[in-house]
């Protein structure tokens, strides 16, 4: 299964991401964590300590890796480079393991904007094309507010695409602006998490906003969440069982056909 995880920054992308990958993980699943997201928090949900989380460098800062692979020195104009780098082999070598998962960090391109025609963008597309469309793992993509990493060709390997929303205004219009570049791009799977509910109220000011939407878990505001990271637990651990149950049965519906 290949999800593809989006949503408003602060929405909890990545409580969901981590959840979904170490529940997925316990069940004996060879899973692959990806943070495409810029403000990178993927590996912090998952419990990663600290210490190890500052050894962890971006493929996008990967300055050698991506020299070696395209054949263009990074930040350098007026270039030739490959445009089909090999990148077969990125996530055996260069993923971190923790909990039966694996974690692979994108990072963001520096500069140009995202779609670049520069070596590092490049890379990096050609990775999540092998990702997506290639590699048998389960993929869990925690993304940044749109569908940045993905395109036409990369879309048709999504089996899913999960918008996780808080019931708010603006990530009601967030989430709208998400719907449109996914149908774009041809993603036609598309879920939506509520998260941080405080009650039925904010259950259905969602739901109402998004009635042709399919809704597959509702997520509670809780304290246990902010603990957890304030001391570097990961989203799932000493979580009390009505929590787990939510993120379980999230993972449930998930696996059910729209």
């Amino acid at each position: 299964m290949k999800l593809a995880i989006s949503g408003k920054g602060g929405a909890g992308k990545s409580t969901l991401a981590a959840a979904l990958v170490l529940l997925m993980a316990r069940r004996g699943r060879k899973v692959l964590a990806v943070d495409a997201d810029p403000d990178a928090n993927l590996a912090a949900a998952l419990g990663i300590p600290a210490s190890e989380q500052e050894k962890l460098i971006p493929i996008s800062r990967q300055a050698a890796l991506i020299e070696e692979r395209t054949g263009a020195e990074v930040r350098q104009y007026g270039q030739i480079f490959k445009l089909n780098p090999d990148v077969s082999d990125i996530a055996d070598s260069f993923a971190y393991h923790h909990k039966g998962a694996a974690l692979l960090i994108l990072g963001a391109v520096d500069r140009g904007g995202g779609g670049c025609a520069c070596p590092e963008n490049v890379l990096m597309r050609a990775l999540v094309t092998d990702l997506v469309l290639y590699k048998d793992d389960a993929l869990v993509m925690d993304m940044e507010a749109g569908v940045e990493h993905l395109g036409r060709a990369t879309a048709s390997g999504v089996d899913r695409m999960i918008i996780v929303i808080e019931p708010g205004q603006r990530a009601v219009d967030s989430t709208r602006r998400i719907l449109r570049l996914a149908h774009d791009i041809g993603l036609q799977d598309i879920r939506l998490v509520a998260n941080k509910v405080t009650g039925p109220e904010d259950v259905r000011f969602i739901r109402d906003a998004f009635p042709q939407n399919k809704f597959i878990g509702v997520i509670p505001y809780r304290e246990e969440f902010r603990r957890a990271d304030r001391v570097g637990r990961s989203v799932l651990d000493g979580l009390p069982d009505d929590l787990l149950h939510c993120f379980e049965n999230i993972l449930t519906n998930l696996e059910a056909p729209l």
